[in-house]
Parts: C-alpha cells; structure tokens; sequence
C-alpha cells in the first residue's frame, strides 16, 4: 500500500512538472528582484514619481560618497553638479544627479526633489510616466529589427547585428544580473536605471560587466551572439513598473 501511495504521489509531481513547462512560465531575474516585489520602504507617493537617466533617487543608508563611489564619480562631483556641499547628507527620496548635466545623452532637465513632506499637489502629476519617453534610452546596437514588440505576445525586440559587436547600456544604471541561468536568453544582463525603470540585453555572446556594476550611458556591457539559426542578433527589453514595455517607443527615432 505504501509503495503504491509513493508511485501516485511521483506521477502527480510528474504531472505538475511537465504542466508547468508546457506553460510557457519563465521565471525572470528581475522577478525575484526587491525592485517591484517588496513592500515599499517609504511613501508610495516617492516610487510614483519617475526618475530619468543620469540621476538617483537616494535610498535609506545612502550617502554622498557611497551614491559617488556607486556610479565612478568624486562626492566633489556629485555635490557641484546638485548644488551641494560635498560633505552634505543625503536623504531618502531626495533625487541626485549622478553623470555631467551637458553629458552626450544624459538627460538634462533638472531633476524631481521628492521627500516624506511632498504635498499631493507635486505627487499628483505621477500618471504620465506611464507613456513611453521617446529619446530616453539610447540604441543598444544599430541594426535591423528582425522582431517586433507585440503586446501581449513578446516581451521586446530582437535587433540584428555582427557577432562580436559590442552592446551598450541603453541608460546610466547598475548591472542587477549578469549570468546564464535562463536558457530562454543565453548570456543576459539586466540593468535598473531607477525606481521603475530595466533594461534586459539577451542572447550575447560574451559579457563585459558583472551583477553589482555602475555602468554609464553608452558604455559597452557585452558582445552580440548568434540565435539558434546562426544569426547574429541580440534580444533588447524593457519594463516600465515590472511590465514589459515597446522598446521603440523609449528609443531615439
């Protein structure tokens, strides 16, 4: 009797596997990432309000020197480009900006001071972010779109390119992933630019950056590979508050 309840439960774990491969259920990096899971550690009214590329909202336990540290900059920096003194403390909410206001493609309109006190007349204007901002984020490679973004349906774009080629960050952020754990995206590397705001760079053939890494606008994070028919191509997303989003609608046209 016992052998027999041992050899149902195995075929009803089975049965649960093999469903739960035939479901097309991919469990993402960024899923398990405490970005858009966890309770929120301060005011909903902060995480509603967009921060662009080229700055940083300070979270609890940040300071000047560790946000500097973080994106390769001097605290001197970071203190002149907010009008700041370098030794100043830094508070939870309040938005830095972290690369050179006149920067080729950083963002220059000034950034939104937030803190707990925000009255709901400056939260209120949060709805916007949910449209695309053209020209926020820059070409990871140019090349031909061999797969458009259909909503509901694919998760971004796959762009053609030369095996080898080098592949850009799209925005100023930090390197959350860096690995090979999803066979669905060979060599991946996803980036956070802000609070509601990821990148993902998939199907490379080599990776220049790692899990933890500051990386700037521009910079090369990886090389192109090839797909399961040898044609050189990477896989570009984006996810605006956890939903993935048309890549276009963020890139320059």
């Amino acid at each position: 009797m016992t052998r027999k309840r041992q050899t149902t439960g195995s075929r009803l774990l089975m049965a649960v596997a093999v469903g739960l491969l035939f479901s097309g259920c991919t469990s993402m990096p960024w899923d398990n990432t405490p970005f858009y899971n966890a309770a929120p550690s301060r005011p909903t009214t902060l995480s509603t309000v967009p921060v662009p590329a080229g700055f940083y909202r300070v979270n609890p336990g940040d300071t000047m020197a560790g946000v500097a540290s973080a994106y390769g900059r001097s605290p001197q920096d970071i203190a002149s480009w907010n009008g700041l003194a370098a030794n100043s403390p830094v508070n939870p909410g309040q938005v830095l900006r972290v690369s050179p206001p006149m920067a080729s493609g950083s963002v220059v309109a000034p950034p939104v001071s937030v803190t707990s006190q925000t009255p709901p007349a400056v939260a209120a204007p949060a709805a916007p972010a949910a449209a695309p901002q053209q020209g926020v984020l820059q070409w990871p490679l140019r090349g031909p779109i061999l797969k458009a973004f259909v909503a509901g349906r694919t998760k971004g774009i796959v762009i053609g390119g030369h095996p080898g080629d080098p592949v850009r960050a799209a925005a100023t952020g930090r390197v959350v992933y860096a690995g090979t754990g999803i066979e669905e995206y060979g060599p991946l590397i996803i980036v956070k630019h802000d609070d509601s705001l990821i990148t993902a760079y998939g199907q490379n053939s080599t990776l220049l950056v790692k899990e933890g890494d500051a990386v700037t606008q521009g910079q090369p994070i990886a090389e192109v590979g090839v797909d399961n028919r040898g044609v050189g191509s990477i896989q570009f997303e984006v996810r605006q508050n956890g939903q993935p989003v048309d890549p276009l609608g963020w890139l320059p046209k």
